[in-house]
């Protein structure tokens, strides 16, 4: 036998198609997608898929090229997470609260040459000739959206794919592991976003560890309230497909339809940002909510409070707390619980959960480093920057080789982000390095100051941000959002600090009002910060 023949035999590409391949076969009539009354079986799902692909194979999809979506979280997205690949393309599923030239941007530096957008985001589409690239666009009407955006064409998705088969597809000839699958973009914070190159295996790891770290199983019920253009949505529309399990699709973030779907579809499992859990905890309908089976929250994206994870759990819900970034296709690490500490009183259970913990089964290694790449002092003290490498690390960012160099350099992925490593192998992050506050040299961690603030009863949100301060250079400022109905002031709340941290790490003062955040609910720090530095100049950390 030659050694080819022998390597068919014995390995097979990890291609997340064969997620949905195995589920329809061993779960063809379980239910797959639930949005509103529609309901898809996993058989109709894997047809539907096989449409998406040959039709865009039908209309010269050639393998790597770039397919993006315009779309919220309708089952069409999740389609798309195996019909784009296995028609050979790449997925570019692009933020719907992007502006017009975000979304050019975006359409033109990938070389998307297909676009489909829901109806109501067309307006956010810019005209032919500023989308050179771009040659076909298909529309995807919704009854759920609202009224419809000026329309390029009347060729609709379901007439797209009406063009395609059901019947499975030949594969494409050399699909491997490291072919590419999606690009994801970054926020964009200090300059253009940057493109994340997702590949197969990392992909197809990541989907199966979350299975493992989580316990998806085929009774899992999903509900979509995590953005799927944002990382894919944590590669969770590959995880739960895994394992057979239901996608409870949702068009709006809207927190009196989550709980009431909570209870309605019985729901299981849901990923949400810290800011989401805010407004779940804090809307009348969460009195009334009565789980008839256990629901896991998976949060991240910022570290939440302890007060927050308290919140929560005193609703009968469980929280995951995981961590990573676009770059490590989405979560990278989690809080692995121990069961001994259950036993103890839940501030100290809420203070341990809030930790980021330690990498995925699949992920790889995980570090916190000082400038030379040695790791900081386990002491739970010592700052340092978390780097990563492994099977959880993006491929490079797309057509951008020096802003890969620079994100790799010394053989790890350099995540900017400031943690402590404890003494049990955990770490916990502390900043951002440019949301670090360097105070007559002293280092002040604003996630300190906020969790500290959160305690306070009449808190909604906070951000803690550095001010100029002509003594100390900087110091701190806190942005409060109140709860209804609530009031304090200035003085007590920094009075409320000064009973519970050092004098030196206090905010100064207090501004409040609503925070601004991004399309996947992290608060704006720069924004911020902006408002305050207008017109001087900050050090940057």
């Amino acid at each position: 036998m030659s050694t080819l023949d022998s390597d068919q035999v014995w390995r097979q590409a990890l291609i997340p198609q064969r997620l949905l391949d195995r589920s329809a076969r061993v779960f063809p009539e379980k239910t797959a997608i639930s949005y509103g009354s529609q309901r898809v079986s996993y058989r109709e799902l894997a047809a539907r898929v096989n449409r998406l692909a040959s039709a865009l194979r039908a209309a010269g999809v050639r393998p790597g090229d770039r397919v993006a979506f315009l779309c919220p979280n309708t089952p069409p997205l999740l389609e798309a997470h195996f019909g784009v690949p296995l028609a050979g393309a790449v997925l570019v599923a692009i933020n719907t609260r992007l502006s017009k030239d975000e979304v050019s941007y975006i359409l033109n530096h990938a070389g998307a040459r297909l676009l489909f957008v829901d109806t109501e985001l067309t307006a956010q589409i810019a005209p032919r000739e500023q989308l050179p690239l771009l040659e076909r666009i298909v529309t995807i009407v919704d009854a759920e959206a609202g009224a419809p955006g000026p329309l390029w064409s009347g060729e609709d998705y379901e007439g797209f794919l009406a063009g395609g088969s059901p019947e499975p597809l030949p594969e494409l000839p050399a699909r491997t592991e490291d072919d590419l699958i999606a690009l994801n973009y970054t926020s964009g914070t200090t300059g253009q976003p940057k493109a994340v190159m997702y590949v197969n295996r990392g992909v197809y790891l990541s989907a199966l560890g979350e299975g493992v770290a989580l316990n998806l199983s085929s009774d899992c019920v999903y509900l979509w309230t995590l953005p799927m253009f944002h990382c894919n949505g944590w590669c969770f529309p590959w995880a739960v497909t895994a394992v057979g399990g239901t996608h409870v699709c949702l068009r709006r973030l809207e927190p009196a339809q989550i709980i009431e779907l909570i209870a309605t579809e019985q729901v299981s499992h849901f990923c949400a940002a810290p800011v989401v859990l805010i407004m779940l905890a804090n809307h009348p309908a969460i009195g009334g909510l009565r789980l008839r089976r256990p629901l896991r929250i998976m949060t991240g994206g910022a570290p939440p409070s302890p007060t927050i994870i308290q919140t929560v759990e005193a609703l009968g819900a469980s929280i995951e707390h995981l961590y990573g970034l676009t770059e490590t296709y989405g979560p990278y690490a989690i809080c692995e619980w121990h069961g001994e500490w259950n036993s103890l009183p839940i501030e100290q259970r809420a203070v341990l959960k809030a930790r980021q913990g330690v990498p995925y089964l699949q992920a790889g290694e995980l570090r916190v480093v000082d400038e030379q790449l040695c790791d900081v002092p386990a002491d739970g003290a010592t700052l340092g920057e978390v780097v990563m490498r492994g099977n959880g690390v993006m491929r490079g960012y797309f057509n951008q080789p020096e802003a890969t160099a620079e994100a790799f350099r010394g053989g790890w992925f350099h995540s900017g982000d400031v943690a402590v490593m404890h003494p049990d192998g955990y770490i916990e992050l502390r900043d951002r390095k440019k949301d670090i506050i360097i105070s007559g040299g002293e280092n002040i961690s604003t996630v300190e100051v906020e969790r500290v603030i959160y305690q306070h009863p009449a808190v909604l949100e906070v951000a803690v941000v550095a001010a100029p301060d002509e003594l100390w250079g900087e110091s701190p400022r806190a942005f409060v959002c109140l709860k209804e109905d609530t009031q304090v002031s200035e003085h007590e709340l920094i009075t409320f600090c000064r009973a519970r941290l050092a004098h030196y790490k206090c905010p100064r003062g207090v501004i409040f009002g609503d925070l601004p955040k991004t399309s996947t609910g992290k608060i704006q720090k720069a924004h911020l910060r902006e408002q305050l530095w207008a017109g001087k100049q900050r050090r940057i950390n």
